[in-house]
């Protein structure tokens, strides 16, 4: 599980993932519907 936060407008949110490979996924931030890379808003792996 990490920590991601959204690079527009700044909100941190929970990523769970079974795959091992997490560089080429992508999200969408769940306040302002903003896609992300999942690699590039990495702040914190729980």
């Amino acid at each position: 599980m990490f920590i991601l936060q959204c690079p527009k407008c700044k909100n941190t949110m929970k990523y769970q993932n079974k795959d091992i490979y997490i560089s080429k996924k992508k999200k969408k931030c769940v306040y302002c519907n903003f896609s992300i890379s999942v690699n590039k808003a990495i702040i914190k792996k729980i």
